[in-house]
């Protein structure tokens, strides 16, 4: 008689080795109520985690973590694995400040090797470690799981493509198919898939999972259509055969991936195998959680609070800006034919969903692959149609190059727009959108707007689609859109410059200019500086790049300028102004308050805003200081001069 040994006893990877099947069954359910329950309060990936227990089980049991290597791809699977490796408490602060971060994270535990957050990368990180091994004489494992749309970035494959040539490393790459890879499927490749249900393989694991699932209450019948289902992972595996073989690699599957003693077999084999070898599983998103298999949108990817009983959201429904955006962008289309909408496996969460169903000749999803997007953007242009690409700003950068050499060198009229730019927060250093600024200011020709609340985004994404001669951008952040701000007046020429505060006699010694959503803030400040005695007029400059010229003159008029905006203070638009007023050989001091060039840890937007020195009250206190060390003093008889500082 075996002694039941649940969740709590699982302190370290070793301590899975000695459960048998029926106590792994009990703490797979146990997984899953434990991470149901954590996540409704706190919110989070909830649908990828429920799709890897079993896996992440098989894997901690065959391998020998952290001397064995395991990646996840993306790190937003890691839930699991967290708990199987020490990781049982804090997660009441999930995401959260000084709570666990939702991916791996060397900070946490010798588990985490590398915190892999952006997709597509684990297998060239694999590959690297590999070699190393090899280099060294060190035999040990390194195992990649990649899932989750991960196969549908080019790194991935671009690294399969070296792996293979590695025909004594031992690299395990895990594919976690979960249906939801390819989706939409797209291309020629879509055209074969088909081929793999007829496969003996293929028709093994549906005959095992009608025996294993479709008896167990609720859960069965819905993952035994997502074995039907199963859309596109390595499914790509075509025929397997003819993909993986004839790039070298050894392949075994597909493997029921809730089938812990399948799952061991395969990984058990592969570990044997000595040398680079595929393990295809399959498994279903949200697996065992009713209302995430039943969200077919999504599979409650990354809910926010919810209520573990029904899977509905717990918190009042609020206005985002992506909600903005999205009723502007079918607007949009209805208005104009040649507009084509463009992402890149976020259809729901850029607010595209909408315009693909109003329009569904005009959506492209390129899937996890930026670089695509954006020149494929460029050949839509150059060919009469105006793209525009919806990323979440921090994934821009992946797509750099196609940026400066296909849409920026052809000056094509693409629009991007950069949804959770700044600081994003619950998501930590990898999702910060705080780069995106310094990266198009590179981009000759390019021009940004960054709106400061509902109305001047649906106002400058209006201009922005209006441009036919150059690359335009518009950036907003994550959450709530701010409610109206207005302006006293609009300067006339150039970009039109928002005038947002200024005393009542039109002369203040601070100009203080504030981008997007610190337009709310700045007002606030300056009206809490008057009471101070510090004069200070709040501009909204709407278009940053580039620098509005009517910024030259305001500046020239004031003994101090300063700059208040989400971006790193490299680069970002305090540097571009500084820049532009020494060109135009404006001389007057400049301060500026942004993000340090730091990666800013997970926590609220609010905590990370406070830990940066840009809470309103941090604002008033700092120009207040650097206002006092403006005043001239200059001796009797000098002529007065203004000194230039950052």
């Amino acid at each position: 008689m075996t002694t039941n040994r649940g969740l709590s006893a699982i302190r370290r990877p070793a301590d899975l080795r000695g459960l048998g099947p029926e106590e792994l069954a009990s703490l797979a359910a146990e997984i899953r109520g434990f991470l149901i329950k954590a996540v409704s309060r706190t919110g989070g990936h909830l649908g990828p985690n429920l799709g890897v227990v079993e896996l992440s089980i098989a894997l901690h049991r065959v391998f020998e973590s952290p001397q064995d290597t395991l990646i996840w791809d993306t790190g937003h699977q890691a839930y699991v694995h967290k708990l199987l490796t020490g990781r049982q408490e804090g997660w009441d602060r999930l995401k959260k400040t000084g709570g666990l971060s939702g991916y791996p994270s060397r900070a946490e535990s010798e588990h985490d090797h590398v915190e892999s957050s952006h997709a597509s990368s684990s297998l060239s990180w694999a590959d690297g470690i590999a070699r190393a091994h090899a280099l060294t004489g060190v035999d040990r494992h390194v195992v990649a799981v990649i899932g989750d749309g991960a196969l549908t970035g080019g790194m991935a494959w671009e690294a399969l493509n070296n792996i293979a040539a590695g025909a004594d490393r031992n690299v395990v790459i895990v594919v976690n198919d979960n249906g939801r890879s390819y989706s939409p499927t797209i291309g020629g490749l879509a055209d074969r898939l088909a081929s793999l249900r007829l496969q003996p393989g293929y028709e093994r694991v549906l005959e095992a999972g009608k025996r294993t699932v479709r008896g167990t209450p609720v859960v069965g019948p819905a993952l035994y259509a997502g074995l039907h289902a199963f859309k596109a992972g390595v499914k790509d595996a075509l025929s397997p055969q003819e993909l993986f073989s004839d790039l070298g690699l050894k392949y075994f599957g597909p493997v029921d991936g809730h089938d812990i003693g399948q799952l061991e077999s395969a990984l058990r084999r592969a570990k044997r195998f000595g040398g680079p070898v595929i393990v295809h599983t399959v498994t279903r998103k949200g697996n065992g959680y009713p209302p995430a298999e039943n969200d077919e949108a999504e599979q409650m990817h990354s809910p926010a609070a919810f209520d573990p009983e029904t899977g509905l959201p717990t918190g009042t429904p609020v206005t985002g800006w992506t909600d903005v955006f999205a009723e502007e962008m079918v607007a949009l289309g209805t208005r104009r034919t040649d507009v084509v909408a463009i992402t890149a496996a976020m259809l729901g969460p850029t607010g595209l969903a909408p315009f693909a169903a109003a329009h569904p000749d005009r959506i492209v999803d390129v899937g996890i692959a930026e670089q695509h997007a954006l020149t494929t953007a460029a050949g839509l242009a150059r060919a009469g149609r105006h793209p525009v690409v919806a990323l979440y700003s921090t994934f821009l950068n992946r797509g750099f190059d196609q940026l400066l050499m296909d849409v920026g060198l052809h000056r094509e009229r693409v629009t991007l727009v950069l949804d959770r730019s700044g600081v994003t927060g619950s998501d930590g250093p990898s999702h910060n959108g705080m780069w995106d600024l310094s990266l198009l200011g590179i981009v000759p020709g390019m021009r940004v707007a960054v709106p400061r609340d509902e109305t001047t985004l649906r106002e400058e994404f209006r201009e922005a689609v209006a441009v036919t001669d150059g690359p335009t951008a518009l950036r907003y952040p994550k959450g709530s859109v701010i409610g109206s701000v207005p302006a006293l007046r609009r300067l006339d020429g150039g970009a039109g410059v928002d005038v947002l505060h200024e005393p009542s006699d039109g002369r203040s010694q601070v100009l203080l200019v504030c981008v997007g959503p610190f337009a709310k803030s700045g007002v606030a400040v300056a009206r809490r500086l008057a009471d101070q005695g510090v004069d200070v007029t709040v501009v909204d400059p709407r278009w940053v790049l580039p620098v509005p010229r009517e910024l030259y003159t305001l500046a020239a008029d004031h003994q101090l300028v300063v700059t208040v905006s989400d971006c790193g203070t490299h680069g970002g638009f305090g540097s571009a102004l500084s820049d532009a007023l020494r060109a135009a050989e404006v001389d007057v001091r400049q301060r500026d308050l942004a993000l340090p060039q730091e990666y800013l840890e997970h926590g609220s937007r609010d905590d990370v805003l406070a830990t940066c020195g840009l809470t309103e009250q941090d604002m008033a206190r700092r120009i207040t200081e650097w206002a006092a060390a403006a005043v001239p003093s200059t001796p009797e008889g000098a002529v007065p001069g203004r000194e230039r500082t950052r």
